[in-house]
């Protein structure tokens, strides 16, 4: 099959690999389209959060990618839950299924991560992933897709399993309650599609007019563009003085923590989406006069991605306001260029074979 590898930092290659075969509990998967993700150009030019067996991907002909939708072409041995036709999404984290975070269902903490013989996985992440033609999946990682939904906006299942993820720490049920989502990338964006999908009045933080515009059509109640006004006084002045309920951080600013923790009402709760590129300032001792909770989550834990199915399925969300470009397989560096430099506003690329 053709396939797209890591050779080092920046070097990513094609070549040609074999057809994986599935083993017992395993799909093959035929990749109908794969999504570009910012995390995708953390492996490519850093190697983590990819590790294999303890080290980075470099020189193992690693295949990348990880938010993508198929067909399933294969089932390993005594495996019923699916057959070959199916039309599937996959997360990413299979996780090991023997340590203690696994086994409470925290299988994106997992304690074995990169350890493929005591039995975790993630695709894309410690085995190989969707820059390529075929796929092995773990059926753990596996959702059936409706047929009404198309492949392409598919690929947006896992970005809104994340932004899901972040709300489940948050509370879970936030009908009624504000919610502040600072940082209008993708799952910034979602996020707001989710909070208004469960009720929330939400207020969406950006620099980027043709973001927050977007962020508007998902259904945003408020935006503020941060070069024009003071984030903490504006949603203060919105909340009449309180703060808002929930904050999701999805900028990664190292000023976006303290600015979080001082829009939220005391007793609030934050969670963090976004890696920071560098350490940030925290002002703890506020934290702990308002009683504001504080979670980071990885990735689409918690059967997240499940529950964005569910809401793909029923009209409640959808890929296609996001999705920007569209590429072939053969055009992947043309298409990372195009996700990385922002061109044409790129806010979610899509690759398809």
């Amino acid at each position: 099959m053709k396939a797209w590898a890591l050779f080092g930092p920046g070097d990513l290659r094609p070549v040609v690999k074999k057809v994986p075969r599935p083993g017992p509990a395993e799909v093959l998967v035929k990749i109908e389209a794969v999504a570009i993700c910012g995390t995708d150009l953390e492996i490519l030019y850093n190697g983590l959060p990819a590790m294999i067996e303890g080290e980075l991907p470099w020189g193992r002909e690693h295949v990348i990618g990880h938010e993508y939708v198929g067909t399933v072409v294969e089932v390993g041995p005594t495996v019923d839950e699916f057959q070959v036709g199916d039309r599937v999404v996959a997360e990413i984290h299979a996780g090991c299924g023997r340590c203690e975070r696994c086994r409470h269902g925290m299988y994106t903490s997992c304690l074995n991560y990169s350890y493929k013989a005591k039995g975790h996985r993630a695709n894309g992440f410690t085995t190989d992933g969707a820059f390529a033609e075929y796929a092995v999946n773990h059926i753990n990682t596996l959702y059936k897709l409706p047929d009404h939904i198309p492949f392409d906006e598919a690929t947006l299942i896992v970005t809104a399993g994340t932004a899901l993820y972040g709300i489940d720490v948050l509370g879970g049920f936030i009908a009624g309650q504000t919610m502040l989502v600072t940082g209008p990338g993708p799952i910034g964006l979602m996020a707001v599609a989710c909070g208004k999908a469960l009720g929330a009045e939400v207020i969406l933080t950006g620099t980027r007019e043709s973001r927050l515009a977007l962020g508007r059509e998902l259904g945003a109640d408020h935006v503020i563009n941060v070069r024009e006004r003071d984030p903490v006084e504006a949603v203060r002045e919105i909340t009449g003085g309180l703060g808002v309920d929930l904050v999701m951080e999805c900028s990664g600013a190292p000023n976006a923590v303290n600015e979080a923790l001082h829009a939220t009402k005391r007793g609030g709760r934050i969670c963090l989406a976004a890696f920071s590129k560098e350490p940030v300032q925290l002002d703890a001792a506020y934290m702990v006069r308002n009683n504001i909770y504080m979670y980071g989550i990885r990735g689409e834990g918690n059967g997240a991605v499940r529950k964005a199915v569910a809401l793909f399925a029923q009209g409640k969300l959808s890929g296609k306001p996001f999705i920007t470009h569209r590429f072939k397989l053969d055009e992947l560096p043309k298409a990372i260029e195009t996700f990385e430099k922002r061109i044409g506003d790129a806010i979610k690329v899509v690759v398809t074979p």
